[in-house]
Formats: structure tokens, C-alpha cells, sequence
């Protein structure tokens, strides 16, 4: 199952979006047109959409072996982020230009901590 899970998958801010698409990580299925990044736009992109799109990547796309998420858009839907416990796709929560990261909200420090008693 993990050998199929080949690509990063990005939900993110304009600006972490288009510097990682820069990098080379997006990518559009020939057949479905399906896109590996959704580009979060502040006040214009609603809760249910960032929760659609992490559903998505994390529950329907057997090809996404990591999940990029700024922090703060995590924040939105904080409660499926603390609840993801599958092995794939690892998510990863990732500063942004405006809104730097805080590792006492990020869920995976969080369980790690749990797992060293802290």
C-alpha cells in the first residue's frame, strides 16, 4: 500500500503554495484533473472547504504519501487533524509567511510528548 503513495499533497496559503509548487510538487492527474494542492485564500475559503479537501487527500487519494498544512489553516479544522491516526498520509503542519509555527498547537509534537510522559 505505501509503495503506491508516491506524491505530497499541499493544503496552504497563496504564498506556501506557489513556493512549493516552484519546488516541483504539484501535480494534475491526465485523467481526473485532480490537483495535489488547494490554495487556501484568507476570508474567501470557508472551514467546510479545508475540511473537504483533507478528507480528501487523507481518506480518498491512495497516491499521497505526505500532507503539507500551514499551521494556521490546521487550526480551522484542528479537531480532524488530532483525530487523523493513520500511518498514510503523514501530516505535517508547516509555518507560513504571516503566521509563524507554534509547536504547543502542532497535534504530532503533541502526541510524541504524550509518548515521552511530558
Amino acid at each position: 500500500m505505501a509503495d503506491k503513495r508516491t506524491l505530497l499533497a499541499v493544503i496552504a496559503d497563496e504564498d506556501t503554495t506557489t513556493g512549493l509548487l516552484l519546488a516541483g510538487v504539484g501535480q494534475i492527474t491526465p485523467d481526473t484533473q485532480e490537483k495535489n494542492f488547494f490554495v487556501f485564500q484568507e476570508g474567501k475559503t470557508t472551514r467546510e472547504e479545508v475540511g473537504e479537501m483533507f478528507d480528501k487527500f487523507t481518506e480518498e487519494r491512495n497516491d499521497i504519501a505526505i500532507l503539507l498544512i500551514n499551521q494556521h489553516i490546521a487550526e480551522l479544522i484542528r479537531s480532524r487533524v488530532d483525530s487523523y491516526t493513520k500511518p498514510f498520509p503523514a501530516i505535517l503542519e508547516i509555518p507560513s509567511k504571516d503566521h509563524p509555527y507554534d509547536p504547543e498547537k502542532d497535534s504530532v509534537l503533541k502526541r510524541v510528548r504524550k509518548l515521552f510522559g511530558e
